[in-house]
C-alpha cells in the first residue's frame, strides 16, 4: 500500500509540478511579490497532495520564538526537500542561501532569481563567503528571514555531518539573532528516496540565539540545541538517535547552501 501510495503521489508532484512551471512563467512579469503570493498557492496544493496521496501531514511547534519583524537566520535541519517547500508557509518572505549553480537551473532558476535568494559561488572558496554576507546585506535590512541549511546539504536521519562556518560568519557580520528549527521530515519523505511514508512531520523552532555571543559561542549552541531537539523529534518517531564522532570533528570552513 505505502509504495502504491508513493507512486500516485510522485508522479502527481512531478507531472503537476512540470505543468506548473511552465504555465506560471507569466508571473515573471508580475512584482516579485505577486510571483511569490503564486509560488506559494503551487506550495498549498502540493501539501494537499502529501495529504490525499501519500498520507504526509504538519505540526508546527514553537512558533512564538518566530520574530514578529525585522531579519533573522533560521538555521533549519535539512533531511529532505520537503521543508523546502514549506518554508513560505513556516515564515514570511523568505531569503533561502543557495549555491548559484541552481539559477542556471531553466525556469526553476529563474523563478529563484526573481525571489531575490541569496547566491553563492561555492567554487570562489574565501570569496564566497564574502559575497554571501554582501549579498545577505541588502535582504537583512528589508527586514526578510535568511534560511540557511547549516550542515551544507540534505543529512539522513541518523546520520552526522559537521556544521559549516556560514552561519557563524553571516551571524558575525549581520548581528542578528539565530533561530534553529529542527524537524523530522526525513522519517517520512526521505533523502533521494521513491517512498513517501505517512503520518505527521512535526517542526520545532527554538527559542532565538541572541546576536553578540560571538562566532564559536554561538555556533556551539546551535549545534548543541539543534541536534538534541532533532534528535527527540526523530526517536519520538520511532527513528535513529544521531551516531556522532567521539570526538568533534572541526567545524568546516565551506558555507552552507540549500540542497537540490
Amino acid at each position: 500500500m505505502i509504495f502504491l501510495r508513493s507512486l500516485a503521489f510522485n508522479v502527481a508532484f512531478y507531472v503537476w509540478t512540470a505543468v506548473i512551471c511552465v504555465g506560471i512563467l507569466w508571473t515573471l512579469l508580475l512584482p516579485r511579490r505577486s510571483m511569490i503570493r503564486v509560488i506559494t498557492w503551487y506550495f498549498g496544493t502540493v501539501s494537499w497532495l502529501e495529504r490525499t496521496l501519500a498520507g504526509i501531514r504538519y505540526e508546527v511547534r514553537g512558533r512564538e520564538h518566530v520574530p514578529k519583524s525585522g531579519s533573522f537566520l533560521l538555521a533549519a535541519k535539512h533531511q529532505s526537500a520537503w521543508e523546502t517547500m514549506k518554508l513560505h508557509f513556516l515564515v514570511n518572505d523568505p531569503a533561502i542561501i543557495l549555491k548559484r549553480e541552481l539559477l542556471w537551473i531553466p525556469i526553476w532558476g529563474w523563478y529563484a532569481a526573481k525571489s531575490r535568494m541569496i547566491a553563492v559561488d561555492r567554487g570562489a572558496k574565501g570569496r564566497a563567503v564574502a559575497s554571501m554576507v554582501r549579498n545577505a546585506r541588502p535582504v537583512r535590512d528589508e527586514g526578510r528571514p535568511i534560511v540557511i541549511f547549516p550542515q551544507g546539504t540534505r543529512v539522513a536521519v541518523g546520520a552526522y555531518r559537521p556544521y559549516r562556518i556560514g552561519v557563524g560568519v553571516l551571524y558575525d557580520h549581520l548581528k542578528i539573532p539565530i533561530v534553529p528549527m529542527a524537524l523530522n521530515a526525513g522519517l517520512y519523505w526521505a533523502r533521494n528516496s521513491f517512498i513517501k511514508r505517512p503520518g505527521t512531520i512535526i517542526v520545532e523552532f527554538l527559542p532565538p540565539i541572541p546576536p553578540g555571543l560571538g562566532r564559536a559561542k554561538a555556533m556551539q549552541e546551535l549545534e548543541e540545541r539543534l541536534e538534541a531537539a532533532t534528535d527527540r523529534l526523530v526517536v519520538a518517531a520511532g527513528g535513529p538517535a544521531t551516531l556522532r564522532p567521539k570526538t568533534a570533528e572541526p567545524v568546516t570552513a565551506d558555507v552552507a547552501e540549500t540542497a537540490s
